[in-house]
Formats: structure tokens, sequence, C-alpha cells
């Protein structure tokens, strides 16, 4: 199995986000069983998507008809972003919550796999997803309460917006383990322990 791992938090080792990926991974079997891609998307810095930074397979980079050699090697990266993405049976993703939603970081990893034509088609009811059959887990960290009891439910567009781009490229296994509370001094440690939890009953 091809595992892809991606972690988005700005925190360093102090992200629990980038904890319960990895113990995710490891909950699956890690690179001992299975061939694990990993990405930092904070450490890799992937610039914003533009015509010139979209993968060769979106139609908006064919409206740049020169790139220079900085430029191409910015055109490249973002190609081998879509094939992990594309190749992965499993994805993994660390999505600390900032501000309501997932970091841009996140963001400009998931405008790279996106793609017209490559991850969905138009169809006869409307836009058709091509990447299913995958299995993607996030592994998500809120400060806040967002969930159905949470005040600030509604507020929630990092989980949300996730499983709607996902599911719209075809994406129908989606699983989250989720830590939140956690500016909460006192509910932080029972939050991180109950996430942790979580991950020792995934299936592998």
């Amino acid at each position: 199995m091809k595992i892809l791992h991606v972690d988005s938090s700005i925190t360093g080792a102090r992200s629990v986000s980038r904890e319960l990926s990895a113990l995710i991974v490891a909950q699956l079997g890690g690179s001992d069983q299975h061939q694990v891609t990993y990405r930092d998307l904070v450490a890799e810095d992937l610039p914003h998507f533009t015509a010139v930074t979209a993968p060769s397979a979106h139609p908006l980079s064919n409206t740049v008809s020169m790139l220079d050699q900085a430029q191409q090697t910015q055109r490249d990266e973002s190609d081998v972003v879509l094939q992990e993405f594309i190749d992965a049976d499993t994805v993994v993703i660390g999505v600390p919550m900032y501000n309501f939603t997932f970091s841009s970081e996140l963001k400009a990893w998931l405008d790279r796999i996106v793609i017209p034509g490559t991850t969905f088609k138009p169809g006869p009811n409307g836009p058709e997803g091509l990447a299913g059959g995958k299995r993607v887990i996030l592994a998500i960290a809120r400060g806040g309460y967002y969930g159905e009891e949470g005040a600030f439910k509604a507020a929630e567009h990092a989980e949300s917006l996730l499983r709607a781009i996902l599911g719209f490229i075809g994406v129908r296994d989606i699983e989250a383990v989720i830590a939140e509370g956690l500016n909460d001094p006192a509910a932080r440690p029972k939050a991180i322990a109950s996430a942790r939890n979580a991950v020792e009953h995934l299936a592998a």
C-alpha cells in the first residue's frame, strides 16, 4: 500500500496535528509495511496557485507559453505533488485549524490536486470525481469546540471544507481523528489522550 502523509502545521514540534498524523501512519503500519511519502507543506513552502505553478495537467497551465528555469522547477514540483496524490492508496493529512479553517499551506496543496480532466470531469448531472478508491484520514487539531454540541459549530470550515473538496474529486472514504478544546489548559490533556485513543482504534 502507498501512503501519502501530509503535514501543514506551523507550530513544529508542539503541533498536535503533526503528532496525530504520525501516530496514524504508524497505526497503519508505517514505512515498515508500506511505501510512505511524506510532505511537510510548511517546510517546503509551496507557492500559491497560479498559471505558472499549476500542474501541467491543469488547463490553466497552457496559458503560459514560456517558463524560465525557476518557473519550470515550480511547475515540475506541482506535477510531482499531483502524481503523489493520484498514486496514493491512503492519504493522511495533519489539519490544524487556524481562524476557522485550515492553513494556507494546505490550501496550496489542495489547489494542486483539484484538476479538471484529471481528478474530476464534467458529467451529465454535474462534475464527476475521478479520484475515488482512496482512503483519507484527517488528523484535526482545534483550539475551540466546533463539534455537534459546540457553540461555534457553524464557524467550522476546516473539516467540512476538506470533506467537500475531497468529495468533489470522488473521495468517499474519509475519516477524522479530532482533538479539540486545545486552548483550554484544563481540557487539553484529555483531548489529546482521547484523540490518541481514537487513532489506536483505526483499522490498519
